[in-house]
């Protein structure tokens, strides 16, 4: 996967486990707000991902 498709990935998944947060308070559902928290850290994680890839492509093309 390119540095691109991670970071989109990550901010979709940040954004989609943010809002099953919202609805799951909204509803009183811990489990849809467990499930938003674990959604979100995994949308940064692939930011980082792709982060990570840019900075090593920057270092090995000079």
């Amino acid at each position: 996967m390119s540095s691109t498709t991670d970071k989109i990935k990550g901010v979709t998944n940040e954004a989609v486990g943010n809002a099953k947060q919202g609805i799951g308070k909204m509803v009183d559902s811990d489990k849809m707000q467990v499930e938003g928290v674990v959604q979100e850290r995994k949308g940064e994680a692939q930011q980082a991902v792709g982060k990570t890839k840019d900075a090593l492509k920057k270092a090995i093309d000079g």
